[in-house]
């Protein structure tokens, strides 16, 4: 099902893409690709919630694969292009809710998701892998909660990641907001289940545990996925009144400066 591979071919899309493919087993793989990073600008944030509700309500699919393309880069997060656009609290709310409504779509899911995360992971990605039920990664996939330092926080993310690696490890993760954890931390406190030396070590044991869990009673993978997000029923008003904080936090003069900053080092 994975190609063991260190040689990549990259799409040639400049506004990315997203694929849904099914393995003869019952495994859905959703793959997210964009040029900046592997970055989520709204567009394709709507169309990984589309992809992953489809996959989810497909009644031949077994087990979900979220994975992104390239070698270097998991998930870079929010689109800093795209969030330099947003001019009102409106816009700004709705471009935060492309977050909270992936993560609703990973929690809402009956199937159990699992994440491929190969390089680094950093604000929404970390939100990414923390959505999954299960998450394998590469030594190479540090993560970051970097949004403090341009002037907002990580209010959408927030309470995905806080379920996998706890208020304390997720203090340290915000106000450390600079600095990358390593790989082992974040296995260390619960937000990657395995990490393996190379891409293709986590493959070959990623296709291992897909094809063991497509075998299994699907019934008794539903009631699993039932039980793993159980107290989370109010998330969707919960996510989205985050995102309404962080809209107005964006349209800040020091976010917009920040921001700007950064565009202006690439």
């Amino acid at each position: 099902m994975f190609k063991s591979t260190t040689t990549y071919t990259m799409p040639d899309n400049p506004n990315g893409e997203i694929t849904l493919t099914y393995s003869d087993s019952g495994v859905a793989t959703i793959s997210f690709y964009h040029p900046a990073q592997n970055s989520l600008p709204a567009a394709l944030l709507d169309t990984l919630t589309a992809k992953i509700n489809q996959a989810g309500d497909d009644g031949q699919t077994r087990i979900i694969v979220l994975k992104s393309q390239g070698e270097r880069t998991f998930c870079a997060g929010a689109s800093f292009d795209e969030l330099l656009q947003i001019k009102d609290k409106e816009a700004g709310a709705a471009f935060f809710a492309g977050f909270a409504n992936v993560i609703n779509a990973c929690r809402k899911s009956p199937k159990i998701i699992i994440a491929r995360v190969q390089g680094k992971a950093v604000g929404g990605g970390v939100g990414l892998a923390a959505a999954a039920d299960y998450c394998l990664a590469t030594e190479a996939a540090a993560i970051k909660l970097s949004e403090l330092a341009i002037g907002i926080g990580p209010f959408v993310i927030s309470p995905a990641v806080i379920r996998k690696i706890g208020l304390p490890a997720f203090s340290q993760l915000t106000i450390r907001a600079v600095d990358f954890q390593t790989a082992q931390w974040a296995k260390e406190k619960g937000l990657y289940n395995e990490v393996y030396a190379t891409i293709g070590d986590m493959d070959t044991a990623l296709e291992a545990l897909t094809e063991k869990l497509a075998s299994y009673h699907p019934e008794a993978l539903v009631g699993l996925k039932q039980i793993l997000w159980e107290g989370t029923n109010d998330w969707d008003e919960l996510l989205n009144k985050r995102a309404a904080v962080s809209g107005e936090l964006v349209l800040s003069e020091f976010t917009q400066k920040a921001l700007q900053d950064f565009l202006n080092k690439k």
